[in-house]
């Protein structure tokens, strides 16, 4: 059903670390979804009302079809047993080719259970003689962006120029305006203002405008170095 599935901890964070690559992806004809696994909620500004509204805006700009919430819990996520069969069920009902996950070493705890939860999910969705519903499915891989809130400068296995996507991810995660905008200074640098500057510095890397970096714990295989930059 789906060629490539982003698992975001919360709305908003697929936004943030992969918009412009869901929007390219989408471009050249691959389907793609994002599974929220919590609704966000609480945040000082939001509510979850104000936060489905948002994300339904943010996917309406990025032209996604499919996105869904897994309906866990924020600031308590944790990779539990429970956990994984939902999202093991979701994998064997899209089937899809690529899982983008958030990048394993984060300041924020439910980023790091969600990669876990996600790589325990994806062993979970092959097997058979099991309750899960569906057919049994194994993603060929995962891939892992970045959305954290340690201010560290990783080291990525490769960036995706997405010079031609940079406003619409910047008008997507303006969407959340209760988490980015309203509470928050907009004296210069605003958040966006440091978004748009990262993505600069991706883009210096590969000789590009704007970029999104990923990495992988596996190798990165090519079939060509034609499409390299």
């Amino acid at each position: 059903m789906l060629d490539v599935l982003v698992v975001a901890p919360h709305p908003d964070d697929a936004e943030l670390g992969i918009a412009g690559a869901m929007m390219k992806f989408l471009d050249e004809g691959l389907s793609v979804g994002v599974l929220d696994l919590t609704n966000g909620e609480p945040t000082p500004f939001g509510t979850p009302e104000r936060r489905a509204l948002e994300t339904a805006e943010a996917t309406k700009v990025i032209g996604l079809s499919w996105r869904e919430n897994l309906g866990l819990p924020n600031r308590t996520l944790e990779p539990t047993l429970e956990a994984r069969a939902k999202l093991a069920g979701v994998l064997r009902r899209t089937r899809p080719r690529w899982i983008f996950a958030p990048y394993w070493v984060d300041a924020h705890p439910d980023h790091v259970a969600a990669t876990e939860l996600v790589e325990a999910a994806r062993f979970w969705s092959k097997l058979s003689k099991t309750d899960l519903p569906g057919q049994p499915h194994y993603p060929q891989r995962i891939y892992y962006y970045y959305c954290v809130h340690l201010r560290i400068i990783p080291q990525p296995s490769f960036i995706l120029d997405i010079s031609d996507h940079w406003d619409r991810k910047q008008a997507a995660i303006a969407c959340y305006r209760s988490q980015f905008i309203e509470g928050r200074s907009q004296e210069p640098p605003t958040l966006i203002d440091r978004l748009r500057d990262q993505a600069s510095v991706w883009g210096w890397a590969i000789g590009a405008r704007y970029g999104e970096a990923f990495t992988s714990r596996e190798p990165v295989g090519l079939r060509s170095l034609r499409d390299l930059l």
